[in-house]
């Protein structure tokens, strides 16, 4: 996510740790400058963040709590916009969520360019998060949905259960003429809403994308959004255009079939 000091000037980027996440109830991150490479900038101050989330009778209550180490560092901050910038990103947040839910809303899988290598693939899933979490965890039940368009089966699935695992899961069409797969590692999971994976293709040593996959209870089941982040955009370009999206709507179809036979 965007560093909210990231506010205080157009070109200054910056880095978030996460510290601690209490799903659905708290979020602790040091949030500091980082160069244009990404590297923290220790000659400018840091802070600790703690977010805040509060179910009410219209929504949520969002709150957040900002740390600084001196007096000094909170006035450097302030004069360079950080309150302005603050501000500007806390009223977007309302637009955000309706946009993507009603991006993905009564819809089928669609993609959306988010950048030059970024993709948010969205569509919402009759079921509950824990229903859908639990379909992605269960090579059975996975091999039952996760197959794309008809005519393909998915011989090998196995499922990294733990942060540190790797995963592979391997396809073959119905006469055996074509197999392909695909390989990673899970770097973080926070069940049943959030998991982090690389991914690249089985035989191939190329560098992997970065997949998040986001699980959101919205009215009428779950919003499945998978945001991936590819090495170059031209290996982007060249996904796309196999049809990916036509393959993960036939899945995720096969899905709610799944899980309302369940």
């Amino acid at each position: 996510m965007p560093s909210p000091t990231a506010h205080a000037e157009a070109s200054s980027p910056g880095w978030w740790r996460y510290l601690a996440i209490s799903p659905h109830q708290q979020i602790d991150v040091e949030d500091g400058f980082a160069d244009e490479h990404g590297t923290p900038n220790t000659d400018m101050p840091s802070m600790r963040m703690s977010f805040f989330f509060e179910s009410t009778a219209t929504g949520s209550r969002f709150r957040s709590v900002t740390r600084l180490h001196s007096l000094d560092a909170m006035e450097q901050l302030v004069a360079m916009g950080m309150m302005e910038g603050m501000r500007s990103a806390m009223s977007q947040i309302d637009d955000v969520l309706a946009d993507l839910t009603t991006f993905a809303a009564e819809r089928g899988t669609h993609a959306q360019l988010l950048n030059d290598t970024t993709v948010r693939v969205s569509r919402v899933v009759r079921g509950t998060p824990a229903q859908v979490w639990r379909a992605h965890q269960e090579p059975a039940c996975i091999q039952r949905w996760l197959t794309g368009p008809d005519g393909w089966t998915m011989p090998v699935c196995e499922v990294a259960k733990a942060v540190g695992d790797r995963y592979r899961y391997e396809w073959a069409s119905a006469d055996g003429a074509q197999r392909f797969g695909f390989e990673g590692a899970l770097l973080e999971s926070h069940a049943p809403h959030r998991a982090v994976t690389t991914e690249q293709m089985v035989g191939t040593d190329g560098p992997a994308t970065r997949n998040e996959l986001t699980l959101v209870p919205v009215q009428g089941g779950t919003l499945l959004c998978i945001v991936i982040t590819y090495p170059s955009t031209e290996l982007r370009n060249m996904i796309l255009g196999t049809g990916m999206t036509v393959g993960m709507e036939a899945s995720y179809a096969r899905l709610e079939r799944e899980l309302a036979a369940a």
